[in-house]
């Protein structure tokens, strides 16, 4: 586990494609857990460590995740996450192919199916249909893959994936999503790059990034950005 930024209130750590961010089923030790330990181990913490978990990743994709080390900062992490007020979430994602439009602005109505854990583009006004928007712009091309950047308006269920995968650019290792084959490491190139936000308690504004993954096609995509 890295951790990307700590204060007395928050703790930021960079994701990898295999963990979870909370526990499930499966069993996993999840990231909150980690996190938990090391706080407890550096600051020689007695009993039981508090950890608030105001955001969530899926689990194959990578980058920062934010948590909260007080009851306090949760509850305002909690509404800024849910107001998408304060915060934006800035992702990386390598795509299949290279969108006719450098840059667009993507809106659709998704409908979430519970079983199948997927999003669907679905009609204006469908049954529990929610609008999704998201901006990406395209930072490079390769001979297969491209790589966008992604800011979202919206946090609907697998948005960016779904939105995506719709403009006929599926994210490379997404399956559920179209992608032609599977990533290595089970993962899927999305990555949440920066999250910047008004801290909930001293209310100054932070800006956190998590480092692009060490995979070669990352490497080779980004290596004519300035990082």
């Amino acid at each position: 586990m890295t951790v990307l930024y700590e204060d007395n209130h928050i703790i930021a750590a960079n994701k990898t494609c295999n963990e979870i961010v909370q526990g499930d089923k499966t069993g996993d030790t999840p990231l909150s857990e980690i996190v938990k330990v090391y706080i407890k181990e550096k600051y020689n913490k007695p009993g039981e460590v508090f950890l608030g978990v105001p955001h969530r990743l899926d689990r194959p994709t990578s980058g920062v995740v934010l948590f909260a080390r007080t009851s306090k900062a949760l509850t305002r992490l909690n509404e800024m996450f849910k107001s998408h007020e304060q915060i934006q979430k800035t992702y990386w994602a390598i795509v299949q192919g290279t969108p006719t439009q450098s840059e667009a602005r993507l809106e659709n109505y998704l409908v979430r199916n519970e079983a199948q854990n997927k999003s669907y583009i679905a009609k204006t006004g469908a049954k529990d249909a929610k609008l999704a928007i998201l901006s990406y712009r395209t930072l490079a091309k390769g001979e297969h893959y491209s790589l966008l950047e992604i800011n979202l308006e919206t946090g609907r269920h697998h948005q960016i994936r779904c939105q995506l995968a719709a403009i006929g650019h599926p994210i490379k290792g997404d399956l559920k999503y179209g992608a032609k084959r599977s990533n290595p490491d089970g993962g899927i190139c999305l990555h949440a790059r920066q999250i910047a936000f008004i801290h909930p308690v001293s209310k100054q504004p932070l800006c956190i990034t998590a480092p692009i993954p060490e995979d070669s096609l990352w490497q080779q995509l980004t290596k004519t950005l300035t990082l």
